[in-house]
């Protein structure tokens, strides 16, 4: 029997998933339920590396420029991909 060491892709999980995902997640979620003028509770934040991903929707245009603008506000944060929809 040949012993291999995990991994995922060709990355061990540790790497692949690092623990700084979920909080960079959370600080970003965090950040958007602060917002004046936005309501946040239909939008999904998910993070890969740096790069924060906004799904979901808003009531307006303008909130959904808020949402972009204070996610680059947070620390750790590269580039946004913003996905939100006007319901």
């Amino acid at each position: 029997m040949v012993f291999k060491e995990r991994t995922f892709y060709g990355e061990t999980p540790e790497e692949f998933f690092p623990q700084d995902q979920a909080d960079l997640e959370t600080r970003v979620a965090n950040c958007l339920a602060t917002v004046d003028g936005l309501d946040a509770s239909d939008v999904s934040v998910i993070s890969k590396g740096n790069t924060i991903l906004l799904t979901g929707s808003v009531s307006t245009i303008e909130e959904v420029e808020r949402a972009e603008e204070a996610a680059r506000t947070v620390e750790g944060v590269a580039e946004i991909v913003n996905r939100i929809s006007v319901a």
